[in-house]
């Protein structure tokens, strides 16, 4: 995926041990104020790309997003595939959810877009991508499963997922991740 879209940031261009940890689908009015607790108490920094759907839905808590210090960045309007979708509804949706999440930071929903669709967003976007996805959308995998693969693999300027629904926060893992980042020596850093 790197070749294709090049110009796309996967992981932050930096030599010292700094993460950028990023959330999706939100705004939710369950996860979302927890997420915001929990880094606040560790005093990080994170993106939220959230779908204007429900940052229309929740123009409060995004509101609060960015009074916390964090940036939001936009997850397309209705959380569409890219693969699955004409290139001009694509970039329509997008744009509307422009207005309730973010005019510079895209990121695309399942990281899905096809070459036509990136070509067009980078001149308006800052592509974000990731280098780790924390998974915790699988039923299948524990908190403690998710924390440790993380945490094994994450390395300087890692761009790092989770994702903003009570499902995901339900497996305990943010606080437990930020916790052994630290002990590892890194910080947590904005793009």
């Amino acid at each position: 995926m790197k070749y294709v879209y090049r110009s796309a940031l996967f992981c932050l261009n930096i030599n010292r041990p700094a993460l950028c940890l990023t959330f999706d689908d939100g705004p939710h009015p369950d996860s979302t104020p927890e997420i915001l607790k929990i880094l606040e108490k560790y005093s990080v920094r994170a993106l939220f790309f959230c779908t204007g759907k429900n940052a229309e839905l929740h123009p409060e808590i995004i509101k609060n997003i960015r009074n916390c210090g964090h940036i939001t960045g936009n997850h397309s309007f209705s959380h569409l595939d890219g693969f699955c979708t004409t290139t001009e509804k694509y970039l329509e949706d997008v744009e509307k959810a422009a207005g309730f999440t973010s005019s510079s930071l895209f990121r695309p929903p399942y990281g899905r877009l096809r070459w036509r669709q990136y070509a067009n967003l980078k001149m308006k976007y800052t592509v974000v991508l990731w280098d780790l996805m924390a998974e915790d959308y699988d039923p299948e995998s524990t908190g403690d499963d998710i924390t440790e693969k993380i945490l094994r693999k994450i390395r300087p300027g890692s761009v790092i997922i989770f994702h903003d629904k009570p499902e995901c926060l339900a497996k305990n893992c943010l606080e437990s991740f930020i916790k052994g980042a630290f002990r590892l020596g890194y910080t947590f850093v904005l793009p």
